[in-house]
């Protein structure tokens, strides 16, 4: 079916199109309805019906006959250890989980907070929960205190499942020590706390509410998947909010389960027994989907990667997993491949290896601009394919199906949209804009399948951050435009545009020619305040790894005349500071927000979520120097 087909098919009958795909997993107890947008705005999808998700996930596939397969293969470059666990082994020690989890009275809409690096138990304990109906919330292990102790307050578990430490490139980091401070904070309190603990780092437990991961495992027998209704929450998932209070994202079981099995086939082009990486974290939203529950739907093989895509040894380690796995589809952020790109620019240690399983590159979780796109498609020969979704949405608004046959790429393009997605693009009145003009992007309702139902206890904040702005429709908070061909380009966040004298510049466009620039990694672009304009662009600049590379006052005046002639002198770019390396999140997003206020002398604080806050730091410095 191709891509003009499968549209068609859900344009002329949506629920008749996500019935058909429910209709290949398991349940319990058939749905009363596939939509029901009677009570909620967004829609629930599947209510009546009963589902298990790791029935389907994992005992499903063992009755197919496929229990020896590979299920999950921990690959740590942190440790080099590897482990392959087969779906029955798999099945077997998330049966035990499920069994002392209920042992120490966890139930159905119970909440289990897991905060954990990436090793094998972290998944075993999500799915321990979905098999006993209890609600996970995965915080990403290293997360500080403060906020730690925000999700437990907010999510208020039963239990928490923790490990000793987890690993960064030259250095271990201890969690019991942050579990125990984030615990001190918090108003909730926690019955048990059960820890895993690595050899690296031992932590201390105390005599009572707390306990060794592999005592609790052993603890009690195996327990058999429970029926949950298809609407019950799977797992709340927190992202960060304007407010500094953490939203929490819940999702269903039915719709999310019937996402990602469709999306794994038609948009990523895998099936049983293929092997699939999602190069990500547990933490964020893609390793929910695409590390743990979409590959174990589809009953393929998935990774999961302890390390970095460079320094863990070196820029070839991506490389070496796909030759090592026989990877089929890889997916990552583009910062990863920035990164890669920064360090290997002619992507040479990729021909120390066999990489002719790889069928394609698949982006998400910011903006690719077209220079590493093509970079990276010329260098490994396959497609590369770059795709939009948010946390929200739990899977793709928009991409390029490699599952229904390709259509033609557009470098900058995040795709077209997805079926259960019906995107505008609107003005600030919410008026609908024509082909290539920019503004805001929204999702007409009802959502699709495996999108967010709620704000775990916040339904004010739902309605107030995502229904309220535009009537009819979920608000992304991303600009950008819809071209003529219907492909989507997404430019940037809504307070990333850059009002210049009247004229709305998305930072996107701006990065999206710096980084054509042969010397450029990669960029960030935001807003400086500016007396007579209003604002204008300044660009902070990373540049790749290579000898005799340009000099700055050189490559000033080069960016400068780029941006002149491809945007032309309405942006009016003149300033830019090269950088070492430019200040992200954890999941690799730039903090251009974080930026701005350094550039414009406001006051601001460390983001909890920063990976590096020594180079926050610097270019702070520099930035007061400078001023």
């Amino acid at each position: 079916m191709s891509y003009e087909d499968m549209i068609a098919a859900w344009t002329r009958d949506p629920e008749g199109f996500w019935a058909e795909a429910a209709s290949e997993l398991h349940w319990i107890r058939p749905w009363a309805e596939v939509l029901d947008s009677s009570t909620q705005s967004t829609g629930r999808w599947y209510p009546g019906g009963q589902i298990n998700t790791c029935y389907n996930a994992l005992d499903r596939h063992i009755e197919a006959g496929r229990g020896d397969q590979a299920a999950l293969i921990h690959h740590s470059a942190m440790t080099g250890a590897r482990e392959s666990l087969s779906y029955t082994s798999l099945r077997d020690r998330v049966a035990r989980v499920a069994g002392a989890l209920a042992k120490a009275g966890v139930i159905r809409g119970d909440r289990v907070v897991i905060y954990m690096p990436m090793v094998p138990e972290a998944v075993i304990g999500m799915l321990a929960c979905a098999r006993i109906g209890a609600i996970h919330s995965v915080v990403f292990g290293g997360f500080a205190a403060q906020e730690l102790a925000m999700r437990i307050d907010d999510a208020r578990p039963k239990v928490v499942l923790s490990a000793s430490c987890g690993l960064e490139p030259g250095r271990t980091v201890a969690y019991k020590p942050l579990l125990d401070e984030a615990l001190a904070l918090a108003q909730h309190k926690v019955e048990l706390k059960v820890v895993l603990q690595r050899e690296q780092c031992q932590a201390d437990l105390g005599d009572t509410g707390e306990v060794e991961w592999v005592d609790f495992e052993n603890s009690a027998e195996p327990l058999d998947c429970v029926p949950v209704e298809a609407t019950d929450p799977l797992y709340i998932l927190y992202t960060s909010g304007t407010t500094g209070r953490p939203k929490g994202v819940v999702r269903d079981n039915g719709g999310h389960a019937v996402a990602l099995h469709w999306s794994m086939g038609a948009l990523y082009d895998i099936g049983p027994g293929d092997v699939f990486w999602a190069a990500s974290d547990i933490g964020w939203v893609v390793g929910h989907s695409y590390i743990v529950y979409g590959p174990l739907l589809r009953g393929a093989t998935t990774i999961l990667f302890e390390g970095k895509p460079v320094g863990t040894p070196d820029a070839g380690t991506f490389w070496r997993i796909v030759a090592d796995h026989k990877v089929k589809v890889l997916f990552t952020a583009p910062t990863a491949i920035r990164a890669i790109k920064r360090d290997d620019p002619e992507l040479a240690l990729a021909k120390n290896y066999d990489l002719e399983s790889l069928q394609a590159l698949f982006l998400a979780g910011e903006r690719c601009d077209p220079d590493t796109l093509e970079w990276a498609g010329s260098a490994l020969g396959v497609p590369v394919i770059d795709h939009w979704w948010q946390t929200e949405t739990g899977w793709a608004l928009t991409g390029n199906p490699l599952g229904a046959g390709l259509f033609p790429i557009k470098p900058g393009s995040a795709g077209k949209q997805m079926p259960g997605w019906r995107l505008d693009v609107v003005d600030d009145d919410g008026r609908s804009q024509p082909a290539g003009e920019i503004g805001r992007i929204v999702c007409r309702l009802p959502l699709g399948p495996g999108a967010l139902t709620a704000l775990w206890n916040d339904d004010p904040r739902f309605l107030t951050d995502y229904l309220e702005p535009v009537s009819g429709c979920y608000t992304t908070a991303d600009a950008g435009f819809i071209d003529e061909d219907g492909y989507v380009f997404v430019m940037t966040r809504i307070d990333d545009v850059i009002n210049v004298a009247g004229h709305r510049l998305a930072t996107g466009a701006l990065e999206e020619v710096i980084s054509g620039h042969p010397s450029v990694a990669e960029c960030a672009v935001v807003g400086r305040r500016d007396a007579v304009k209003g604002e204008v662009p300044f660009g902070f600049v990373c540049l790749k790894a290579q000898k005799g590379r340009q000099a700055p006052q050189d490559l000033d005046v080069d960016l400068v005349q780029l941006v002149r002639e491809r945007i032309g002198p309405v942006a009016a770019f003149k300033e830019v500071a090269i950088v070492e390396r430019l200040p992200k999140t954890r999941s690799g997003k730039i903090l251009r927000g974080t930026l701005r206020k350094i550039l414009n002398g406001e006051p601001w604080l460390m983001p909890a979520t920063i990976d590096d806050p020594e180079i926050l730091t610097e270019i702070a410095t520099a930035i007061q120097a400078r001023s």
